[in-house]
């Protein structure tokens, strides 16, 4: 699926729709060029899903955790990664999370659970766009409500 995100609101309103429509667990890859708005999707998403008070970005912790309802997610940001094995000294094991959103996972390697949702975010244009791909079935049923929330909550969105 792809989404047209024309400013920072639209980018918040798909985040939204994905903590209104999450599963109980899942793996989220973000991926894109800085400033493709991987940071304020993922807010927007924690945000939605009650995380109150800062939202920071991980980019120097490398990993932060936010309760959640079942128990937390995990903000992960790997663009300071060298090597996939420097992700056992931070203490990630893979049952803790029931959210992970993951920003630069291709640097993570195989030592990152698979991914339920693949978002690829670009700029385009004076906005941004987002290409969603499902990557397991809870992904497939993941976006399938998503489409359905996005028509059906916010027709500004441009889904296709």
């Amino acid at each position: 699926m792809h989404v047209f995100l024309p400013d920072n609101d639209a980018t918040e309103t798909l985040g939204q729709a994905f903590a209104r429509t999450r599963p109980a667990s899942a793996v989220v890859h973000l991926q894109g060029d800085l400033g493709a708005g991987k940071s304020t999707l993922a807010r927007a998403l924690l945000r939605a899903l009650g995380v109150a008070g800062a939202i920071r970005s991980p980019t120097y912790t490398l990993v932060e955790r936010y309760p959640v309802e079942g128990g937390e997610a995990w903000h992960l940001d790997l663009y300071r990664i060298g090597d996939a094995a420097e992700l056992e000294f931070l203490g990630l094991d893979e049952g803790a999370a029931v959210l992970w959103l993951v920003e630069w996972p291709e640097r993570g390697a195989a030592a990152l659970p698979a991914a339920d949702l693949h978002v690829a975010l670009a700029v385009e244009g004076t906005g941004r766009s987002a290409r969603l791909t499902a990557e397991s079935s809870t992904g497939e049923q993941w976006l399938a409500r998503v489409e359905i929330e996005g028509q059906l909550q916010t027709p500004s969105l441009q889904l296709g």
